[in-house]
């Protein structure tokens, strides 16, 4: 297998990932939404603001890794 081809599922897999957690983010911050809403008690349960804190710690792994990446290429040592 050739390196670029290689750096190509590697960013691929990177994309994928990003999309997933991105959608996690986005799921979590709306049950956060719908619990605050003037229906409820005005607060989110411990378990949303947790899976809202997750998400978000998954999406900044993910950040610092495009950036290695950026940092790479930029480096010329991708492509």
């Amino acid at each position: 297998m050739n390196k670029q081809k290689y750096w190509r599922e590697q960013e691929q897999e990177l994309i994928n990932r990003w999309n997933a957690a991105a959608d996690r983010y986005r799921e979590a911050q709306a049950a956060v939404t719908l619990q605050v809403a003037p229906q409820s008690d005005g607060r989110p349960t411990k378990d949303s603001v947790q899976a809202v804190e997750a998400a978000r710690a998954e999406l900044e792994a993910v950040r610092k890794r495009v950036a290695r990446f950026k940092a790479e290429f930029s480096a010329g040592k991708r492509y």
